[in-house]
C-alpha cells in the first residue's frame, strides 16, 4: 500500500533507552520538518504525559484559501471513531446492558439476516446472505475484528456481507463489523450510539466533537488533500456510524486520549479488557483485510487485537495504537502504558502519514509500535 515506509525508517532519529518527552518547541520543529519532507499541508498533534495533555498544537492550513489550521479546527476522525465506539460499548457493559460475550442473537428481537435493506434505510450493511454463524457474533468478536466479514459489504461482488471464516477465529479488519454491533445496540437494546457518545463528549468537555455533522462546525473546518495534492471538501456525514463518522478537533481529542489512558469513565476491569491482548494477529499486514494467515513460525508474538485498538509489546512495555485513514485523511494514536504517554496526530493531508513513524518515535522514543504492519503490504 505505502512503499515509502521502509525507506523512511532510515530518517528516524536515534533514541536513547531512557526517553523523555521533548519540549514543545522541539516537537513543533519536528512537525514542521515532517511537513516539509512529506509536502503535507496541515497537521495537528497532541502529546499526553502521565495522563495529562502537555502539548496541543496545529500547523499549516485547513483549506485551499490558506486559512490557518488551529487546535479547534474540525477535522475528520476517520477510524479513530472505532476506539471511541469501543469505549462507548464498554460503558454499556459496565452499566449491565450486555456483556462482551452476549450473542447478537440475544440482543436483537429477530434474526440478523431477516433485516432487509428496507428495514435499515441503507444505513448499515446488507446481512441477508449470512448463514447461522451470525449467532456467534458478540461485542468481543466485533471489537477484535474477528467477525469474518470483509471491511465493508459494498466491497463484495453482490454487495452483501459474507463470512470468510468462522467468527472469533482470526483477525481481519472490518468496519461493517462495528456497524453491525451498532445496529444490534440500537435496534435490540434501544441504545442510541450518537446520544451515548455525545454524553461522553459532554463529560469530557469535548464541545466540538460529534459522530454526526453539526452546522456549527462549518465556520472552522478542515478540507483535505490526497496523495496527488488534490483538495477535497470536508464530508458532512449525516449518519452516526461506529466505523468512522466522528468529527473532532485536536484539542478535543487530546481530552479523550488523556481520559482513556488514565482509565476515566470505565471500571478498572473494562479498561484492562480494552488494552489486553484478546486475539493474536496472524497476517503480515493489516491490509488487504482478508489476506492469508502467515505460517505459525512467521507470526509476530508482540502484536494482538485489543478492543477497538491494536495492542503491542515493545522496548517500553505494553502499548496500544489505532490509525485512521481515507483518501485525504491521515490520523494515528499511539500510547504506552508506562508513564501513561500518548501521541495523537490528526492530518487533513494523507501525505503526512509518511512522516508518522519518525514523528511518533521523536516524541515517545522507541515504542515498538507496528507501523510496518499498519502500513505494510503483503
Amino acid at each position: 500500500m505505502r512503499h515509502w515506509f521502509i525507506a523512511l525508517l532510515a530518517f528516524a532519529p536515534a533514541v536513547a533507552a531512557a526517553h523523555e518527552v521533548p519540549a514543545p518547541a522541539a516537537i513543533d520543529a519536528e512537525v514542521a520538518r515532517v511537513m516539509r519532507e512529506t509536502g503535507a499541508k496541515g497537521m495537528a498533534i497532541a502529546v499526553v504525559d502521565d495522563g495529562k495533555p502537555v502539548h496541543v498544537a496545529a500547523h499549516g492550513v485547513r483549506n485551499a484559501a490558506g486559512d490557518r489550521l488551529t487546535t479547534d479546527t474540525i477535522m475528520y476522525g476517520a477510524s479513530l471513531t472505532k476506539t471511541v465506539f469501543a469505549y462507548t460499548v464498554m460503558r454499556q457493559v459496565d452499566a449491565g446492558r450486555f456483556t462482551l460475550d452476549t450473542s447478537l442473537a440475544d440482543m436483537l428481537p429477530r434474526p440478523l439476516p431477516s433485516y432487509a435493506s428496507a428495514d435499515i434505510s441503507n444505513r448499515y450493511a446488507d446481512w441477508t446472505a449470512l448463514d447461522e454463524r451470525w449467532r456467534k457474533l458478540t461485542p468481543r468478536v466485533v471489537l477484535t475484528h474477528a467477525t469474518g466479514f470483509a471491511n465493508f459489504g459494498f466491497l463484495e461482488p453482490d454487495e452483501k456481507l459474507h463470512f470468510h471464516f468462522d467468527p472469533g477465529t482470526r483477525y481481519a479488519y472490518s468496519g461493517d463489523g462495528l456497524n453491525t454491533l451498532q445496529f444490534a445496540m440500537e435496534t435490540g437494546k434501544g441504545i442510541d450510539v450518537g446520544r451515548e457518545t455525545a454524553r461522553i463528549f459532554d463529560e469530557l468537555r469535548m464541545t466540538r466533537t460529534s459522530l454526526i455533522w453539526r452546522d456549527d462546525f462549518a465556520g472552522n473546518l478542515a478540507d483535505g488533500w490526497d496523495e496527488q495534492g488534490k483538495i477535497e471538501p470536508h464530508d458532512e456525514r449525516s449518519k452516526v456510524r461506529a466505523a468512522g463518522s466522528m468529527d473532532t478537533t485536536i484539542a478535543d481529542f487530546a481530552k479523550f486520549v488523556a481520559a482513556f489512558v488514565r482509565g476515566d469513565g470505565l471500571t478498572r476491569d473494562s479498561r484492562a479488557e480494552m488494552v489486553r491482548p484478546q486475539l493474536p494477529i496472524t497476517t503480515k499486514s493489516q491490509f488487504p483485510t482478508l489476506q492469508p494467515e502467515l505460517p505459525p513460525a512467521q507470526r509476530r508474538k508482540d502484536l494482538a487485537a485489543g478492543l477497538g485498538v491494536v495492542v503491542f509489546d515493545g522496548p517500553q512495555g505494553r502499548g496500544f495504537f489505532k490509525g485512521g485513514h481515507n483518501e485525504t485523511t491521515g490520523n494515528t494514536l499511539v500510547c504506552v502504558e508506562k508513564h501513561r504517554r500518548c501521541v495523537a496526530i490528526l492530518s487533513n493531508d494523507v501525505r503526512s502519514e509518511a512522516g508518522f513513524p519518525q514523528l511518533v518515535r521523536f516524541v515517545l522514543g522507541d515504542t515498538g509500535v507496528p507501523f510496518d504492519w499498519e502500513y505494510g503490504t503483503q
